[in-house]
């Protein structure tokens, strides 16, 4: 019997072995990245200046430098990819697209889309026809002048994505792998925010963006809100900053004690003045009058 169970847990551990050694396995077969990926990614660099003397053409084929889409006034939402992308680069525009539409402020008023294709292929007609239905998309009135759609020199964009840490690479296929996101950036043309994936909550949007506009747009309360929350890396989101929201206790605390005591000092001095200006009380009957010093 003691033989049988001997033998009975040797196997087990050989099994648990087995099975340890499979995952370990697996999970290097996970982290592998495939060769087409390799190189693709989006490294964050945080107050970097995009080349701003980098040449592009806009939609209408106007030749322009990228500083002059920045003009210290709108921060701007950057997307990198290519007009002629089959998926991703669609996927990103529409849920962005959605996303902004769910903001009340109005491109071309608080802040700029800017989209930037990394295709020297590319032509000016091409980013003209990607603009214009994704401004339809809006669906906002006299927001056109806040869309933005650049085709240039592949010295240009690769610029721009080194700055902004956009990494991609052309496939054999004459495709690019790419990873989805947008980059927030300041009006002066500084990388202020990262938001990853081709979905986006709006609240976090409105925040990056109003973070980005250093308080120049939005109203008292946006910046109120943005003072409450923090940017959490891990999360990828703004999350509410506990000390600050101690802060704000200790203020409206200390608030409604001062109010408390300002109004009890104020009790107290109508008090004492109405006890001032009181006339004296009268000579009750049993109180003898005094003549000459002389008590009657």
């Amino acid at each position: 019997m003691h033989h049988s169970l001997s033998r009975t847990a040797i196997a087990l551990a050989a099994c648990l072995a087995a099975a340890v050694m499979t995952m370990g396995a697996w999970s290097q077969a996970d982290l592998a990245v495939p060769a087409e990926l390799e190189g693709v990614d989006i490294i964050e660099r945080l107050g970097t200046e995009l080349p701003l003397d980098a040449p592009f053409q806009d939609q209408s084929g106007r030749e322009i430098k990228l500083g002059d889409l920045f003009t210290g006034e709108r921060p701007v939402l950057l997307q990198m990819g290519y007009f002629k992308c089959p998926q991703l680069c669609n996927l990103v525009l529409n849920e962005m697209t959605d996303t902004i539409r769910k903001i009340e402020w109005t491109t071309g008023d608080e802040f700029d889309v800017l989209s930037i294709s990394i295709n020297p292929d590319e032509t000016p007609e091409l980013a003209a026809a990607k603009r214009t239905s994704y401004v339809l998309m809006y669906e906002r009135r006299n927001s056109g002048s806040g869309w933005h759609f650049l085709v240039g020199p592949g010295e240009s964009s690769r610029a721009v994505a080194d700055a902004v840490g956009f990494q991609y690479r052309k496939q054999p296929d004459g495709e690019y792998a790419h990873a989805a996101g947008l980059f927030v950036i300041t009006p002066e043309g500084v990388v202020s925010r990262y938001l990853y994936g081709a979905t986006q909550d709006p609240k976090n949007v409105r925040l990056a963006l109003l973070e980005a506009s250093n308080g120049r747009i939005g109203s008292t309360i946006d910046r109120f809100i943005l003072w409450c929350h923090v940017y959490d890396p891990d999360s990828g989101s703004y999350v509410l900053f506990a000390v600050r929201l101690m802060q704000l206790g200790g203020i409206l605390t200390l608030l409604v004690l001062g109010t408390g005591l300002g109004w009890m000092w104020l009790a107290d001095r109508r008090k004492a003045r109405s006890n001032s200006a009181s006339p004296p009380a009268a000579e009750g009957p049993g109180t003898s009058p005094i003549i000459h010093g002389v008590e009657q």
